[in-house]
């Protein structure tokens, strides 16, 4: 594959990551310090970062006295960054854990602890619905673990595994801000969802929550889920029933994004234009089938090799896979693989995919790929080594035969999260 366009694409990807990091998004958001302390209280992929980017600038460009800030900062394994005052804990991700558990009954009882004059910070990022776990009254945590994998399975969107989430909760849907009334509160969120909606940013621990429990049940019907019985209770028991846009709890409580998808498509989109590309974007929060968005970028692709054009196509948003076999993989490396079988070896296109938090699918460990990249060259590179690529992408198995040809995208944590990046570079001149 060459070289300069590998080099391309990592350099939007690049320039996608870096415009959502904390070091520089999140410190022109944040507040005066109050009267009393700060409790900072962070979760997702980026919390670690935001807690650190929050601490140079309290302790360091502001001069606050170090007994004025506090707080607990809970992210992936693998994710977690040095910090002096906010204490920093690791959890599993996707599939919480007891670890996960004990922080968020600390956060819990920070926010509780909140005074009048304290502002309670809350620094929210993807990732948030897995670390912040706090099963509802008689829910235990295999019944959530058992669920969380039953519809990561399923091929249930982010929105709709977090509507059955926020039911299952004591944080989520409101019920943090309800736990710190009636400090101050004020969340800065780093976006990766579609639409960037708060109640769906970390399941929304911090707003009032649009859906019910009649809706959570309905996500498991539409993908067939038969719950066990105690999710069946909880699901049906009205004391879960979460805040609603009236509860006075949630009058002290502010929101403000600091990062979106639509900021890093427009980084790598101005990155590729100072590389001499045209661009298209087609959205920064598509959600659909990994193979059918791959399959609608490579027409478009096709189109515009036709056309003799040097292109850059750009998307983001959060697709999905639906297990058919017994690979590894994840969403990003499937559109890769899905988008090399569909060119077919195109000369002048190549394409990357990758999830901006530096991890794709797999086993959860922050080594995982990211994603991978593909050119004309994949297939028949494939065919060389034996690969058949369509009996790797029945199998789910994207990383199996990237990692194969050494292709896999593998940057590592990069302790932010605006969800999956794509982009399709098309430049006949350049084959």
């Amino acid at each position: 594959m060459s070289r300069d366009r590998r080099d391309t694409l990592r350099a939007l990807f690049d320039a996608a990551v870096a415009a959502a990091h904390p070091d520089g998004c999140l410190p022109p958001h944040l507040p005066e310090p109050p009267a009393g302390r700060i409790v900072v209280l962070a979760a997702g992929k980026a919390a670690g970062s935001m807690a650190a980017a929050a601490e140079r600038h309290y302790l360091d460009a502001l001069s606050l006295p170090p007994d004025r800030l506090t707080g607990l900062a809970i992210a992936r394994y693998g994710y977690g960054r040095p910090t002096r005052r906010i204490r920093m804990v690791e959890a599993s991700h996707p599939v919480p854990d007891e670890a996960g558990i004990a922080a968020t009954g600390q956060a819990l009882e920070r926010a509780a602890s909140a005074g009048p004059d304290d502002l309670v910070l809350v620094l929210l990022s993807g990732g948030g619905s897995a670390l912040w776990i706090a099963p509802a009254n008689g829910v235990t945590l295999e019944a959530k673990q058992e669920l969380t994998r039953a519809l990561l399975a399923s091929g249930a969107r982010i929105g709709e595994i977090n509507t059955v989430r926020r039911h299952l909760s004591r944080i989520k849907g409101g019920r943090l801000a309800a736990a710190a009334y009636p400090a101050r509160l004020l969340t800065l969120a780093i976006s990766d969802v579609a639409g960037n909606d708060p109640a769906a940013i970390a399941s929304g621990p911090t707003v009032a929550d649009p859906t019910s429990l009649a809706d959570a049940r309905a996500v498991l019907d539409k993908y067939a889920i038969t719950p066990g019985p105690e999710i069946a209770a909880a699901l049906s028991d009205p004391a879960n029933e979460t805040p609603k846009p009236a509860d006075s709890r949630l009058a002290n409580a502010t929101y403000r994004l600091v990062a979106t998808p639509a900021m890093a498509i427009a980084a790598a989109d101005r990155e590729a234009r100072a590389l001499g590309f045209e661009t298209e974007i087609l959205g920064s929060d598509l959600e659909d089938d990994a193979r059918d968005l791959a399959g609608d970028h490579a027409e478009l692709a096709r189109k515009r090799a036709d056309q003799g054009r040097k292109v850059a196509i750009l998307s983001g948003g959060e697709a999905t896979v639906t297990l058919r076999g017994r690979g590894r993989g994840g969403p990003n490396q499937e559109f890769a693989l899905a988008l090399a079988i569909a060119l077919h070896g195109r000369p002048g296109i190549w394409g990357l995919a990758g999830d901006t938090d530096g991890t794709d699918g797999g086993k959860g460990a922050a080594d995982d790929p990211a994603g991978a990249i593909i050119g004309p060259d994949t297939l028949p590179r494939a065919t060389q080594l034996g690969l058949d690529a369509d009996a790797f992408l029945e199998d789910n198995d994207s990383t199996g035969f990237f990692e194969r040809l050494g292709d896999l995208l593998v940057p590592g944590p990069t302790f932010t999260n605006v969800n999956d990046f794509r982009a399709v570079i098309v430049d006949t001149d350049a084959d």
